[in-house]
């Protein structure tokens, strides 16, 4: 699987907070891949250890595609913006790919950024920029938002789990020890009961592992 492959784990590129979830209101959804050792990525941002093959890229096709949109910020953004737009009218480019790269087109995105033009080429797609991360934000977005959002990227990751913002979460361990990196979760103490929802072994060795908060 080449990086676009590996890109698309990633929306689909971590942890716990304590803010209360509207039940009148979509569910935010952290979705990221980690080495069996606790890292989302290695010391220099590499990714290149993901294993997606066809099964496990028509698994994050069926789930991202049932949502409402997707969170980023500006570096997750722009890796997708970079990779995706033209995948579909490859003939050489594998089905799971192309279908995803129609999800990612069609889809709602939200960009989280204090620093990217409002007029920038990456915006084009469907794409909202968003200036900050408070929880009154992100408040008003759930409610004008008819679904669950998908968050990825873990720098703005690690911001909505700052403020409780996460409400399930879709952890995909890859077989694999990087021995060093990004962690998952924040080194913080905080104990936070997590609920689980679902367990699933994939051919390629992969698990993923959905919990909900309390």
């Amino acid at each position: 699987m080449d990086e676009r492959g590996r890109l698309a784990a990633s929306p689909g590129v971590v942890a716990a907070g304590v803010g209360a979830h509207n039940p009148g209101m979509g569910k935010i959804l952290l979705s990221i891949s980690i080495s069996l050792d606790g890292f989302i990525e290695g010391p220099n941002r590499e990714i290149d250890w993901h294993l997606v093959d066809d099964e496990l890229h028509r698994h994050f096709n069926r789930r991202l595609g049932a949502l409402a949109g997707f969170l980023t910020g500006r570096v997750t953004h722009e890796l997708m913006a970079g990779a995706w737009p033209d995948i579909d009218d490859d003939p050489a480019a594998p089905e799971a790919m192309r279908e995803f790269a129609r999800i990612w087109l069609d889809m709602p995105k939200f960009v989280f950024s204090r620093t990217l033009p409002p007029d920038h080429p990456s915006l084009r797609w469907n794409s909202e920029l968003i200036r900050d991360v408070t929880a009154s934000e992100i408040e008003n977005l759930r409610a004008r938002v008819d679904g669950d959002l998908s968050l990825g990227g873990p720098d703005l990751a690690a911001s909505f789990l700052r403020l409780g913002l996460v409400d399930e979460f879709d952890i995909y361990v890859h077989p694999i020890l990087i021995g060093g990196g990004k962690p998952l979760f924040p080194l913080d103490g905080a104990h936070v009961p997590m609920r689980l929802l679902e367990t699933r072994t994939f051919g390629n060795g992969v698990v993923v592992l959905r919990y909900a908060r309390g």
